[in-house]
C-alpha cells in the first residue's frame, strides 16, 4: 500500500511540475537594453527598442531632470543610487523622463548594447512578483531599472505593503545592482478618501495615515512635477515643432497650439505632442 501512495504521490508532483512557470532565464538578463517582465511566466521579454523621446525635448521639468539623471548616470556607473518616485501632473513627461535617462545614462557611460544599465518594466498588478524579479536580477552583473508607470493602489489593495518590504530589502536586502523607478499622478499613491476613511474610523488614526502614506518614504528621490504654464507650453511646441521640421511662423503655430491646448482642456507635454502631430499631418496633406 504503501509503494502505491508514493507512487500516486509522484505522478502528482510531475504533473504540478509540468504545470509549473519554467525557471528564470538567467540568459535572458543580457542581449537588450530594456525588457517586460512576464510575471505568470517568470521570464524577462526582451524589447528591441525602447520608445523614448530625446532627452532635450523635455521641457519645463529641468530640475527634475537633472535629479533624475544624476542619480541614474551614477547608478550606471557602478555607484550607489536611490529609488525614484515621479507624481504629479497627468501628461508632464513622468515616465518619459525615465526612459529618457536611462538613455542617456548608457550613452554617457559608453555602455554597448545590451551591456550596459537595463529598464525592466513591471505592471502594476504584478507587484506580487517582485521577489522572484530581484532573485533572478540578483544573480546577474549588470545593472537595472525595475519600471512601474502609473503607480497607485486602491481600496483594501495591500500590495502596497509588499512594495514597502521590497523596497527596504528584507532580511536579504535589496540587490545593489537595482533601483526601483515609478510614477504616479497621486502624490502619495493614495486616494484622498482612503486616507480620510483611514482617519476616521481607525482607533489611533495618525497612525493609520502613517502606515499608508510611509511608501514614499521608501523612495530616496521623491520628485513633484507639475502642471506647464503657457509659456513653458509654447515651450514645448516649438521644441516638437522644431524636432518634426515644422517651418509654421512663430506666432500662428503658437495661436494654434493655444487653440488646441483649450480643446483638450488643459497644457501639458502630452499636448503639445498631439498638437504637433496633428499639425503635421495636416501640413503633409497641403503639400502632399
Amino acid at each position: 500500500m504503501t509503494a502505491e501512495l508514493l507512487a500516486v504521490a509522484e505522478r502528482i508532483a510531475q504533473a504540478l511540475e509540468r504545470l509549473s512557470p519554467p525557471p528564470p532565464d538567467k540568459e535572458a538578463l543580457a542581449g537588450a537594453d530594456a525588457y517586460q517582465w512576464q510575471a505568470s511566466l517568470g521570464r524577462l521579454m526582451p524589447v528591441p527598442r525602447v520608445a523614448h523621446v530625446d532627452i532635450g525635448l523635455l521641457r519645463g521639468v529641468d530640475h527634475q531632470k537633472k535629479l533624475v539623471l544624476d542619480n541614474t548616470v551614477q547608478f550606471a556607473r557602478g555607484h550607489e543610487a536611490n529609488n525614484v518616485m515621479l507624481w504629479g501632473a497627468r501628461g508632464m513627461g513622468k515616465s518619459s523622463l525615465v526612459k529618457a535617462a536611462h538613455a542617456w545614462a548608457n550613452a554617457q557611460t559608453g555602455a554597448s548594447r545590451g551591456q550596459g544599465l537595463a529598464l525592466i518594466e513591471i505592471q502594476r498588478d504584478e507587484l506580487a512578483t517582485l521577489p522572484a524579479l530581484l532573485a533572478l536580477l540578483r544573480e546577474s552583473p549588470r545593472r537595472f531599472i525595475v519600471f512601474c508607470d502609473d503607480l497607485s493602489f486602491e481600496h483594501q489593495d495591500a500590495d502596497y505593503k509588499s512594495l514597502k518590504s521590497v523596497l527596504d530589502g528584507g532580511i536579504m536586502g535589496r540587490p545593489e545592482n537595482v533601483v526601483f523607478y515609478a510614477t504616479s499622478n497621486r502624490r502619495h499613491l493614495m486616494p484622498r478618501d482612503m486616507m480620510e476613511n483611514e482617519r476616521g474610523s481607525a482607533i489611533n488614526p495618525d497612525e493609520a495615515i502613517e502606515e499608508k502614506v510611509s511608501l514614499s518614504d521608501r523612495f530616496g528621490l521623491w520628485i513633484g512635477v507639475h502642471r506647464a504654464s503657457q509659456d513653458v507650453f509654447l515651450d514645448m511646441v516649438d521644441a516638437y515643432a522644431q524636432a518634426r521640421g515644422i517651418a509654421l511662423p512663430r506666432d500662428e503655430l503658437h495661436a494654434r497650439a493655444n487653440v488646441w491646448s483649450m480643446g483638450r482642456g488643459g497644457r501639458s507635454g502630452r499636448v503639445a505632442v498631439q498638437f504637433i502631430t496633428d499639425l503635421a499631418a495636416e501640413l503633409a496633406q497641403q503639400h502632399g
